[in-house]
């Protein structure tokens, strides 16, 4: 069991993790309100936010799902992602991970949801906010 014990609490939406050429404007559909993040690199601009606001022909990846490691977190803290990201990768389950100022998100794919709750709450975590 990891030492670190944390509360994640379940955003209610579905997401999607959207990729779209480097040189892109962030897109007319980017949502306004709730979750989003736009994260521009060299190689492509990353859009995560609710998959009901990605039109068809945007290539994404659907059926995400997130959890909201509640804090906050000092930036001085460490161990934080380790001790959710260690044993769903034991598990074999995928995740991607975005951080804010004050907190983090950790997403699985909607099919290892069920899954991933119960590792991390055998792991010694609080899982809120499920159905």
């Amino acid at each position: 069991m990891s030492a670190r014990r944390l509360t994640l609490r379940l955003l209610p939406a579905a997401f999607a993790i959207c990729r779209l050429d480097p040189d892109d404007p962030i897109p007319a559909w980017f949502p306004r309100r709730g979750f989003t993040a736009a994260i521009r690199a060299d190689d492509e601009l990353s859009i995560y936010c609710n998959e009901d606001a990605v039109p068809e022909d945007v290539r994404a990846v659907r059926g995400w799902r997130a959890f909201q490691l509640v804090g906050p977190f000092d930036f001085s803290e460490t161990g934080v992602i380790a001790a959710v990201a260690g044993p769903l990768a034991e598990a074999g389950i995928s995740i991607s991970v975005l951080a804010t100022h004050d907190t983090d998100y950790l997403f699985v794919r909607n099919d290892a949801l069920e899954s991933a709750a119960e590792i991390l709450q055998a792991a010694g975590h609080r899982v809120v906010g499920q159905d």
